[in-house]
């Protein structure tokens, strides 16, 4: 399996070929996990830049998301294996308590696998003594919060409070996306950074990260 095929199965969006093609590559013809991951994520940069230029929109970033889950099925359990975990840096991504969407969380998780990161997802409806244990089990830097109801937004405070009350609060960062939050209401809210969409909150990841 070549892998420019790889990279063009993400681009094109191919949720059905993808896991066949990442087995093939890797179980077949013996590819290095890591030139796979580096292919599936050529794919994504190059999906990210389609979306940016306005030839991809929301459902296509949710298909391209869909795909590298799909690929990560077969690759994950092989990097993990491989014990390199401990370099990477690791982030909990978490939809808020009262709030059951997950699209753009689920875009950004697999936009956060593809670039390298650790990624602990705690899933949707997810209250703050969800977020505080893990953080205590992971010694993940980074906290990434979804909400996309009004009515869910205090949520975030309620994470940051927490966070403070436990004494962890300095020793992670929050960003916060979805519909309902803006930069202003996520500063008010006690988050450190907001991303208007899930590639935006990726780029913000990196630099919370470098810094």
């Amino acid at each position: 399996m070549d892998l420019k095929k790889i990279t063009e199965l993400v681009i094109d969006l191919e949720v059905d070929e993808i896991e066949s093609a990442v087995s093939e590559a890797i179980h077949k013809d013996g590819k290095n996990p890591y030139e796979v991951l580096e292919a599936l994520t050529r794919g994504m940069d190059e999906v990210g830049k389609l979306y940016e230029e306005k030839e991809y929109y929301l459902n296509e970033l949710v298909l391209a998301g869909e795909t590298m889950k799909e690929a990560f099925k077969i690759l994950k359990p092989i990097l993990k294996s491989s014990g390199d975990s401990s370099n990477k840096s690791k982030v909990i991504v978490a939809t808020v308590k009262g709030d059951n969407h997950d699209i753009g969380k689920n875009i950004l998780s697999s936009l956060l696998l593809s670039s390298g990161f650790e990624i602990y997802d705690l899933g949707m409806d997810c209250d703050e003594k969800k977020v505080i244990e893990a953080v205590k089990e992971t010694g993940a830097r980074v906290v990434a919060l979804s909400t996309l109801l009004t009515t869910t937004v205090e949520q975030v405070g309620v994470v940051h409070e927490a966070l403070k009350a436990s004494g962890l609060r300095d020793k992670v960062k929050i960003i916060v996306g979805g519909a309902a939050l803006n930069m202003e209401l996520a500063k008010e809210m006690g988050a450190d950074d907001y991303g208007e969409d899930a590639m935006e909150g990726v780029k913000r990841i990196k630099k919370m990260i470098s810094n």
